[in-house]
């Protein structure tokens, strides 16, 4: 099996980014052209599998940034607007409905940070999608434009929308798998949006024999370079993205390729030159982008919740992550013994350790208090001992036996409603009468117990409802 992979760098243009120059492509739609209710204004920007454009939504009156599905690699403009596949069309099929299920997908989701999709439609042997136009710049151009890092506040402004952004989307078990810099667009306010996912790209990119896989390696997590059984993709996957394209603000320069790290990590810590080329960011803030940048998924932040608590607090960091300046006066010791609980289970898990906790606590108290309630209602009583028949001597026996039938004669049988106290202690019921629940069935099995007693009527129906509650529990 070949494990070789390609990868193929799409022009960085696709994005809806008003403000540049821009060439449009020859297999752009020309200015002007109608599509349903919406009339092309401009060409916004092209990549390898689509086209943006500026229109006009003629119905609501509002500018919108239309996309096109079409991979210039398979396909090309044909007459008017429609598009033809040139090779490979079971390649463009699929594409095309990866296209329409992300544009359903993004449909779904409404947050700030999130693009917007309006509505998405077949036609023209393609498809488009209408999103909200987002006038701004991406961060490649944001950072392009800066002579040094930018501060933390301005950082903090970037990181936690996305942030939240990706939550949403994590809770409902989708990863965006596409975050670069030249996907994100910082609006006029300063606040980003996180663009398409690029489905349609890497689904292309796994059926194209050329092109194993499909993604920008110097912002993509080394599980994105493997099949799934291999290397399980999740909220880390998004996590290690964004903290790539945080280290490429802070540095000017895209990461080591993770592939690369594999053999040999040469990617310079950010914790580690601290306040001397970063004074404007906090050590803490570092090094939980360090954190998030670690080449195995498993040494990652597991959640978006986990690297949002360490970006505040270095107490929730690994302790191998945690700079010098951070540590305690115990230095590595102390830090270990305080930081290495909360590293090894993610928040998450460390919230519902406290409720499964919380909850034994509170089941034991009930079980308490049932069995003070139940058990302990009254005083247990000592049960009576059984009657024990009195010393007669032999010859005094030999007397009272020949005298024996004359008694029995002229005695009449007892009634029963004139039992003797005796004759009620001697029952196993009566003796164990009066206790609690719990006392009581305690009290019964230990009366039963007795040879003497093991063929009393009390104690064979009590031997009886235990075979059958056997009976019940291996029937099961």
């Amino acid at each position: 099996m070949d494990t070789t992979i390609a990868v193929a760098h799409e022009p960085p243009a696709e994005h809806t980014s008003s403000e540049g120059a821009y060439a449009p492509t020859a297999d752009a739609l020309p200015d002007g052209t109608w599509l349903g209710e919406f009339r092309i204004i401009r060409t916004l920007g092209s990549g390898g599998f689509g086209i943006v454009y500026l229109a006009l939504d003629t119905t609501l009156q509002r500018e919108v940034a239309i996309k096109e599905y079409l991979p210039m690699a398979i396909a090309k403009r044909g007459r008017g607007t429609n598009v033809e596949v040139r090779v490979d069309p079971p390649t463009f099929n699929a594409g095309l409905e990866s296209f329409l299920y992300e544009a359903r997908l993004l449909a779904r989701f409404e947050h700030p940070a999130l693009v917007k999709v309006h509505q998405f439609w077949k036609a023209n042997n393609t498809a488009y999608m209408v999103m909200r136009y987002y006038p701004g710049r991406t961060l490649k151009e944001e950072r392009s434009c800066r002579d040094a890092p930018p501060d933390e506040t301005w950082l903090r402004r970037l990181v936690l929308p996305i942030l939240d952004a990706l939550e949403q989307l994590h809770q409902e078990g989708v990863y965006h798998r596409d975050i670069s810099p030249d996907n994100i667009v910082i609006l006029e306010d300063g606040s980003p949006v996180l663009l398409d996912f690029g489905s349609a790209r890497r689904v292309i990119g796994d059926r194209t024999q050329a092109v194993t896989a499909v993604l920008k390696p110097n912002f993509a997590p080394v599980e994105q370079y493997a099949d799934p059984p291999l290397l399980r993709q999740g909220p880390w996957t998004d996590l290690y993205a964004l903290g790539a394209v945080v280290h490429y603000l802070m540095t000017g320069q895209a990461p080591v390729p993770a592939v690369v790290r594999t053999m040999n990590d040469t990617l310079v810590k950010l914790a580690g030159e601290g306040t001397a080329r970063f004074p404007t960011v906090s050590t803490t803030f570092l090094a939980a982008i360090d954190w998030s940048l670690e080449v195995v998924p498993a040494k990652r932040p597991q959640s978006v919740e986990d690297l949002r608590e360490a970006l505040v607090s270095p107490r929730l960091l690994p302790v191998k992550m945690v700079p010098t300046d951070l540590l305690p006066r115990g230095g590595a010791q102390q830090a270990l013994a305080v930081r290495s609980p909360p590293a090894i289970a993610p928040a998450s898990s460390r919230r519902v350790s406290k409720r499964a906790v919380a909850a034994c606590l509170a089941f034991t108290a009930a079980g308490v208090c049932a069995i003070g309630l139940f058990g302990f209602r009254s005083e247990p009583k000592v049960p009576q001992p059984l009657a024990q028949a009195p010393v007669v001597e032999p010859k005094a026996a030999a007397r009272d036996a020949d005298k024996a039938p004359a008694r029995q004669a002229s005695r009449k049988p007892p009634s029963s409603s004139m039992a003797s106290p005796t004759a009620l202690a001697a029952s196993p019921h009566a003796a164990c009468a009066g206790l609690g629940l719990w006392a009581s069935s305690a009290c019964m099995r230990r009366e039963c117990s007795s040879p003497g007693r093991r063929q009393h009527p009390d104690c064979m129906r009590l031997r009886a409802e235990e075979d059958a509650r056997l009976q019940r529990e291996y029937s099961r």
